[in-house]
């Protein structure tokens, strides 16, 4: 089976993780187990047969739903009797339309849809806050014109803590966890031990410090992650990648990843305590040196730091502990007071040039901070915004990060007045 062979070269390092990054991962429908099919995609479906229908873990996005309708079609012919959002994430919930569109053409019942309760304010808040959505999310993934959607199908039936399915003769049971969010379900089926973590796991590093996105929870993520390494499974399907196989491989990456996370938020917590600010914790902090090369744990998404970042807001508010920034200046002041102090905006560009040569990380820091001193100081200046756009366009090539280089794309982009 390709999707087999496929995810064993990827545990085993053979092929890059980005084969399975959320932005590249799409293919088509392939049969895992008896009466089981996955769907890779711009967040992964998994379909199930039953004798009343298929039941689905996930959706997809709006924008690839009659292509993954077709695959699904391709496969079986059943109405979709029920599916779950693993989370409210609008690459997982947007593909049900087109299949109540289908079962009223055909007299059908319509789809049952069901979710955390979680889900439903979710949907309230992206409907509330649309157009910074668009924003971040053109800004993240370097999209001209993606357009966040107003409108949601919501779910019929919402749970709090655990739930039981019946669909035909398959027995789901559904459990709420919080990770990357806080209205996330993991799917087990029990006769055929086949897990459906949705973005609990997603073969990176996990996304629990994304910079522009709401609260994550790594601790909780973590406690998720062990329980569900007790489950026996011999097939893990993601929410993005490819699925997992193996009892033994699904412990490791579930146990390791739990690990992972739970370094991060230990060593945080325990500088905290110490009462260090979080500009020293984030430059101290790492992962297990152990972990950080596995394939499913590469910082291909988001990163350590930005994990870092997430946990203090999580436990010690926004105040980072600098007290200049407790009631700053607005950023353009300060920035033309140290572009005088050095004696003129150009002359922090060229510094900054200069930085960007010595090319390592630290210089490549600071170049970034002089540099958006200098624009802010003179944004007009033709000169410093092509300087801006060659620094942060340097700095985006050299991130490994999906959050980096979208910032830093957006960011060189705006310097000579692109939008996106």
């Amino acid at each position: 089976m390709e999707i087999v062979e496929l995810a064993d070269r990827m545990w085993r390092g053979d092929k890059s993780t980005s084969t399975g990054h959320p932005l590249t991962a799409t293919g088509a429908i392939a049969e895992i187990a008896d009466g089981a099919a996955f769907l890779p995609a711009f967040g992964n479906c998994s379909v199930f047969s039953t004798d009343d229908g298929l039941f689905m873990v996930d959706t997809g996005s709006a924008i690839l739903a009659e292509k993954m309708h077709a695959e699904i079609r391709g496969w079986s012919p059943d109405r979709l009797n029920c599916a779950v959002y693993s989370h409210g994430h609008v690459d997982h919930v947007g593909g049900v339309d087109i299949f109540e569109r289908e079962a009223e053409a055909n007299g059908w019942p319509r789809t049952r849809v069901v979710a955390q309760e979680n889900v439903v304010g979710r949907f309230d808040r992206y409907i509330m806050t649309a157009p910074y959505n668009q924003i971040v999310n053109r800004r993240q993934f370097a999209v001209k014109g993606l357009l966040w959607p107003t409108s949601f199908r919501y779910p019929d039936e919402t749970y709090v803590e655990e739930l039981s399915l019946d669909i035909g003769s398959l027995g789901i049971e559904l459990r709420h966890e919080k990770g990357e969010t806080d209205d996330a379900t993991i799917t087990w089926i029990a006769s055929k031990k086949i897990l459906c973590t949705g973005d609990m796991f997603i073969w990176t590093s996990p996304n629990a410090g994304n910079p522009q996105k709401v609260q994550r929870y790594p601790r909780e993520w973590a406690q998720g992650l062990r329980r569900m390494a007790q489950l026996g499974a011999e097939v893990l399907l993601p929410g993005h990648g490819m699925p997992v196989f193996g009892n033994e491989r699904i412990t490791q990456a579930l146990e390791e990843t739990a690990e992972y996370l739970e370094s991060i938020v230990d060593q945080t917590l325990a500088m905290m305590n110490e009462g260090i600010r979080l500009s020293d914790i984030v430059s101290s902090v790492e992962p297990p040196g152990h972990l950080a090369n596995r394939p499913y744990l590469r910082a291909i998404y988001d990163e350590p730091e930005f994990i870092v970042h997430n946990i203090w807001r999580l436990y010690g508010g926004w105040w980072d502990g600098n007290p200049a920034s407790l009631k700053p200046a607005n950023d353009r002041a300060v920035a033309r007071e140290i572009a005088e102090l050095a004696g003129g905006p150009s002359r922090l560009a060229d510094r900054a040039d200069a930085l960007m040569e010595v090319g390592s990380s630290e210089a490549q820091r600071l170049a970034g901070h002089l540099i958006e001193m200098a624009w802010l100081a003179t944004p007009e200046d033709s000169a410093i915004q092509g300087a801006r756009r060659r620094i942060f366009t340097a700095r985006a090539e050299a991130a490994s990060s999906t959050m980096a280089k979208g910032v830093f794309r957006w960011a060189a982009r705006e310097s000579s007045g692109e939008e996106f």
